[in-house]
């Protein structure tokens, strides 16, 4: 039977991360925000040294980024998920729009932004993107992107929080413009593999997490950032899932 032992500093800690759950929900994201700082400040000296043995162990995070989104956690309301009733992908807005009026799609832009040696189909500007590589963050291969009718769907641009979920956890309660911003937002966009995020689906990651353990750090990380910028809630599974892979993280 394997160890389970929590080392000293880890237990130390993992008592923080508890503490700034607590004072997040009992008195607000204020709190939860200082409680970080002192976490922070904690998983300097306690984070463990990376395992050059163990390449599957998740690398350890940024302490700072790491108190900031349990700060975040702490601070989004936990709920129930609501009906889906009313749900379609047009209460987003279009489709990838140019929200940013820079004369290019939303899909494209982050293609640009997360292929390597990426090419442009001519006459486009630059704008839609032809070829290029990604490093998939989801699976942790390499994929070569083709633009074509039977080649794009090996790279999905893939919503970290899902559009649906989202309506489920609290965008039925902002308005349109909202809704469209949030279809559209880098921060909560990324270039995938295609079946990665066909499983994925509208999962939250209390049933869904990346096959790359080494991503799940950052992904968790990105959900409460797009969570709280957008004012939704997590369910108490979600809640769970995300403070475990955060407290793994230190």
């Amino acid at each position: 039977m394997k160890d389970k032992t929590i080392p000293r500093r880890s237990t130390k800690a993992l008592t923080l991360v508890t503490a700034v759950l607590l004072v997040g929900g009992l008195a607000g994201c204020a709190a939860a925000e200082s409680a970080g700082t002192a976490i922070a400040e904690v998983l300097r000296s306690a984070a463990p040294s990376v395992d050059g043995n163990n390449p599957a162990a998740q690398p350890a995070m940024n302490p700072d980024d790491m108190a900031a989104a349990l700060a975040r956690l702490a601070s989004l309301p936990v709920k129930g998920r609501a009906p889906k009733t009313g749900y379609s992908r047009d209460r987003f807005g279009p489709a990838w729009a140019d929200t940013d009026h820079n004369g290019c799609d939303t899909r494209n832009d982050i293609l640009a932004r997360d292929l390597t040696g990426e090419t442009f189909k001519p006459g486009t500007r630059d704008c839609v993107v032809a070829t290029g590589t990604l490093a998939d963050k989801y699976t942790g291969k390499t994929i070569r992107f083709v633009r074509g009718a039977d080649t794009s769907s090996a790279v999905q641009i893939d919503h970290i929080v899902p559009l649906s979920l989202a309506w489920q956890t609290g965008a039925q309660q902002i308005n349109d413009g909202q809704r469209q911003e949030f279809a559209n937002d880098p921060l909560n966009l990324m270039a995938a593999d295609g079946p990665s995020n066909m499983a994925k689906s509208d999962k939250d990651a209390a049933t869904w997490l990346p096959p790359n353990k080494a991503f799940r750090c950052e992904y968790t990380a990105r959900i409460t950032a797009v969570k709280a910028k957008y004012k939704l809630w997590v369910t108490q599974p979600e809640h769970d899932a995300i403070q475990g892979i955060l407290a793994a993280c230190a």
